[in-house]
């Protein structure tokens, strides 16, 4: 009997092992419709599993389209934005609980404070800038929380998400 309790509260602590995920992506949807796919695919994967979603407070791009499929699949949603980016990343109504932050040094503890894991989808500079935040603080025992840069049949590899002056992607 003892054995079997055990066998079960371990498969219990490895189902439930993330409640918040906080996923980094780009305030603009890319040039390539699979960004988009991709946002959707993780934003409904995330509602089947009845996780919560920490995200970067935008209402537009990928930003938009994940923290909306979240919400709308009856999740929560915590969005963590700078005062400064709230004229560039909220376009009408905000989606979820709204955080307002000083700046993206709060924005990054917030969003960590709030997760269990981290996922990162294409975006620009700020999104690899984060990812490699949250690595670095693992690295250093700041957390022990995982991050991922997940593989999608036809989204670009990591190298192709910096971004030009204008924040086109660049093309590899």
């Amino acid at each position: 009997m003892d054995g079997e309790e055990a066998v079960t509260s371990s498969t219990k602590e490895k189902k439930g092992r993330f409640k918040r995920i906080c996923v980094f992506c780009g305030s603009r949807a890319g040039y390539k419709s699979a960004f988009s796919d991709a946002a959707l695919e993780l934003g409904k994967e995330l509602v089947e599993r009845k996780i919560d979603l920490v995200y970067g407070g935008g209402s537009i791009g990928l930003m938009g389209l994940v923290s909306r499929t979240v919400f709308d699949g009856g999740c929560h949603v915590l969005g963590v934005i700078p005062t400064a980016l709230l004229p560039h990343e909220i376009s009408g109504e905000t989606i979820g609980e709204v955080k307002t932050v000083a700046d993206m040094h709060q924005r990054k503890s917030e969003m960590e404070k709030h997760a269990d894991a981290f996922i990162a989808l294409p975006g620009g500079y700020g999104t690899m800038e984060e990812l490699l935040e949250m690595i670095t603080w693992s690295q250093l025992g700041i957390h022990d929380k995982p991050e991922y840069a997940p593989v999608h049949d036809k989204v670009a590899p990591r190298q192709s998400w910096e971004v030009d002056q204008s924040g086109e992607a660049l093309r590899s």
